[in-house]
């Protein structure tokens, strides 16, 4: 069944209620439902057919609910990218599958303008401003019919990376998808129709699309937007909204508490905070129960997952620290570099194997088999599980960063870097921070006869990677630490105490 099918449910049975809200605009499921068929019949109109990609650059606005149904319905796959990423960045995501069409916010047309102008493909780029796209929406009547798809039809392609080569598109079906929303907002979130979710989250990440717009939009629910996360902002729609589900990234959550008029906000609403994207250190979580008066329950899953694989269940013990067990329909095990199964207590790399495993890399079968072994995906987080069958995360396999929830994938950054001519060598490793958990940092042999600084460089890179991506601590070395073969040895490169009180 068609994912947007959720939507036409929906409407169908509560077309009255508020689907989305965005301060003063609220559009009910109603409302939506008719949009994202306008959507569909526009994407024909262009000459789209079932199959297609179509990308979507936009941030926590109604308009991409609108536009994810509206791909969906016409049988097309969403292909979500982030509203920072930068011309070079955009041309990658749309070359690499192919997209037909992207949809991009108009304060960030200008990337998607140089992204499809560089990219080997033929991409229509359509702007998504207030008023002009209602505008060329009514020019389309609404697509009648949500077209058929087969269980094991692409719906989403979300791009994610290891520490090597370029993005893999993870490829995630109709039922993928929809199995995980039903899960999750069954029996994680236990969520109806009378609840009001926070979107904070990006939607174009996979825990914002999958627990926050997908979920409510299957339940019913109300989900109230924020297109960039500022804290005090957040407090204030908490509030006014009487939110009843918060979930966010654990810098979300100590952002929240370190705000310093929290105690002037009543969030007595709140019955449930879900927390993933990165581990949330135990004292964040213990201080922000006490601050707000709400459980946090905290979970654990990968894009390839679509997203949620193991959560701390509202029904079970909590441990504080662990990433719960798996949910309905899933298993998960640790294993040895062999894929040979490891004893309760031993550390080794989580495998996952479910009805929420991708379908594979978009056209790399090689990465594919690389990850999958018998239908078990090798997620390259270590981990440990105890006596009761819960899961915690050891340390990640990979070198991938991630800052603030969000990924930064070291190879990127460095190629980037090794394009200023002052660069001799570089690479890009982890800093442990407070606030981000972990900060994106950079050692940099300089060439002989080149004098650069560090907020050259830092600007530099700015320029052409979304703004997370950047490294924020630079240092400069005269070698970097390297094997036999001439391979950098990233474990033997010592960060400088000062680079990391910073």
């Amino acid at each position: 069944m068609n994912l947007a099918c959720m939507l036409t449910d929906t409407a169908g049975r509560h077309g009255d209620r508020t689907a989305l809200k965005l301060d003063d605009i609220e559009v009910t499921y109603a409302q939506l439902d008719e949009a994202s068929a306008r959507v569909a019949a526009l994407l024909a109109a262009k000459g789209a057919k079932p199959g297609d990609r179509v990308g979507i650059m936009l941030p926590n606005v109604p308009y991409f609910a609108v536009a994810y149904y509206g791909v969906l319905r016409a049988g097309m796959t969403v292909v979500p990218m982030n509203v920072l990423l930068k011309g070079r960045e955009v041309s990658f995501y749309l070359e690499d599958p192919e997209a037909k069409i992207v949809f991009a916010w108009h304060d960030f047309a200008e990337a998607a303008h140089e992204g499809a102008d560089k990219a080997d493909v033929d991409t229509e780029v359509i702007s998504v401003a207030p008023g002009e796209f209602e505008k060329l929406l009514g020019e389309h009547d609404p697509a009648a019919d949500v077209v058929d798809t087969a269980d094991d039809d692409t719906a989403v392609i979300l791009y994610t990376s290891g520490t090597t080569g370029k993005p893999k598109g993870a490829e995630l079906t109709h039922s993928n998808l929809r199995r995980n929303v039903e899960i999750a907002a069954a029996t994680l979130a236990e969520m109806t129709t009378g609840d009001t979710l926070l979107g904070a989250l990006p939607l174009f990440h996979s825990f914002g699309q999958t627990c926050s717009l997908n979920c409510s939009v299957y339940t019913g629910a109300t989900l109230s937007m924020i297109p960039r996360f500022e804290p005090g902002k957040a407090l204030e729609i908490l509030q006014r909204d009487k939110v009843t589900i918060f979930q966010g990234v654990p810098t979300m959550y100590g952002a929240l508490l370190d705000h310093p008029q929290k105690g002037d906000y009543d969030l007595s609403s709140l019955r449930l905070c879900m927390s993933g994207g990165a581990a949330m250190p135990g004292e964040v979580m213990r201080a922000f129960e006490e601050a707000f008066g709400c459980k946090v329950l905290e979970g654990y899953g990968l894009s390839e997952t679509s997203p949620v694989a193991s959560f701390n269940h509202p029904d079970k013990e909590r441990k504080v620290g662990s990433i719960g067990t798996p949910i309905e329909g899933v298993e998960m095990k640790v294993v040895d570099d062999d894929a040979n199964d490891l004893p309760q207590g031993e550390v080794g790399e989580i495998a996952i194997k479910g009805h929420n495993i991708m379908k594979g890399y978009w056209r790399r079968d090689d990465a594919t088999a690389e990850v999958m072994r018998e239908g078990w995906f090798l997620t390259g987080d270590m981990g440990r599980i105890d006596e009761d069958g819960y899961f915690f995360i050891v340390d990640r396999k990979k070198e991938m960063i991630i800052r603030g929830g969000y990924n930064v994938y070291p190879r990127e950054i460095e190629e980037v870097l090794y394009e200023h001519p002052a660069v001799r060598e570089c690479a890009v490793v982890s800093v442990p921070d407070e606030k981000m958990g972990e900060e994106v940092g950079a050692a940099v042999a300089v060439r002989e006869g080149e004098d650069v600084s560090e907020d050259d460089l830092r600007a530099y890179v700015k320029e052409q990677v979304a703004g997370y991506k950047y490294p924020r601590r630079i240092w400069f070395v005269d070698e970097l630490p390297k094997g036999p073969t001439g391979k950098i040895l990233k474990k033997e490169i010592e960060v400088p105490e000062a680079v990391q009180t910073l």
